[in-house]
């Protein structure tokens, strides 16, 4: 019984700690970006490790290595948990977001030239912030 005790302690101390990491970061007014792993183009490829970052203008996914990718008129089409086989890849309490894009004047992509898709896997307490920079596509611009 003592060992059950001492658990969950254990689990509540370090979900204290991850909390507080996260609301100094959001504090500090998060220079870093969102940590994320994103798959480009969605559903083809690796997982890759980077950074959401959410500046003026449009937001931009920076891989550890490599090129960004700018992410202009990006709207969320859906968010979803992973898959057994991405949990495997990603961590298995993330959040995916499915994200469209484009390099349209709209964001639409409608001129046929750089639009694409991109799949952002998220922790849950970075999933708002990730929103609010990639709205849903239902919601209104502004």
């Amino acid at each position: 019984m003592i060992e059950f005790l001492v658990a969950a302690a254990a689990v509540v101390g370090v979900g204290w700690l991850v909390r507080r990491k996260q609301r100094q970061r959001l504090a500090a007014g998060s220079p870093d970006g969102i940590p994320c792993m994103a798959r480009h183009p969605a559903g083809a490829g690796r997982w890759r490790m980077g950074r959401v970052f959410t500046g003026p203008g449009a937001p931009c996914w920076v891989p550890r290595r490599g090129e960004p990718v700018p992410l202009p008129g990006g709207r969320a089409t859906g968010v979803r948990a992973p898959s057994v086989k991405e949990g495997i890849s990603i961590n298995p309490g993330s959040r995916i977001v499915a994200c469209t894009y484009g390099s349209g004047a709209d964001g639409s992509g409608a001129d046929g030239a750089g639009g694409g898709t991109i799949e952002i896997a998220v922790m849950p307490l970075d999933l708002r912030e990730l929103l609010e920079a990639v709205p849903p596509s239902g919601a209104e611009p502004g």
